[in-house]
């Protein structure tokens, strides 16, 4: 089994305090085992994605580096920038999707530095157009999976939404 994790670099607190966030809720979600984050060490940013895997379910982790060069020269599998400036992901992600090496998704938060462009197996482009790392994320991560993440059931979950057509029900175990 291939294990997808997601790189998210430089986390300014005062700054993209939900935008991180919403990269993680985004990478559990869609199928992600786990967020790497660099910048500054926010234990706010892990307490809720803690929070959320506790209540909605896991496997899930997320973890503060200082070292992103050391742990990217070590991580053993493909690495995946998301750019606006990479190539379009449509034309790549079948090769991606046959590789059975895990997968990091490295998304940036404030400027990219260079070597990221280098380091990278691949820089993939879901538009050439300005717009959120969050749906990047979201778009890759989808297609990757085939849309098979959106039904997983969470293990662990204490609370799951009941589907229905209005209203809405959350159930607690």
């Amino acid at each position: 089994m291939v294990n997808v994790f997601v790189l998210r670099l430089g986390h300014r607190i005062a700054r993209d305090k939900r935008i991180s966030t919403h990269v993680g809720l985004v990478a559990r979600t869609f199928g992600a085992r786990g967020i790497y984050y660099t910048g500054q060490k926010d234990s706010s940013l892990e307490e809720s994605i803690n929070k959320i895997v506790e209540n909605w379910g896991g496997p899930f982790k997320v973890e503060y580096l200082k070292n992103w060069r050391k742990f990217l020269r070590e991580f053993n599998g493909l690495k995946i920038h998301l750019t606006m400036y990479g190539l379009p992901f449509q034309e790549e992600i079948t090769k991606i999707q046959k590789s059975k090496k895990d997968l990091l998704i490295i998304i940036g938060g404030q400027k990219v530095p260079w070597e990221i462009y280098e380091i990278a197996d691949f820089n993939l482009a879901v538009t050439n157009q300005p717009h959120s790392e969050v749906s990047a994320l979201a778009v890759f991560l989808d297609h990757y999976f085939k849309g098979k993440e959106l039904n997983k059931k969470f293990e662990n979950a204490k609370k799951y939404i009941k589907p229905q057509p209005q209203g809405k029900q959350v159930i607690e175990r």
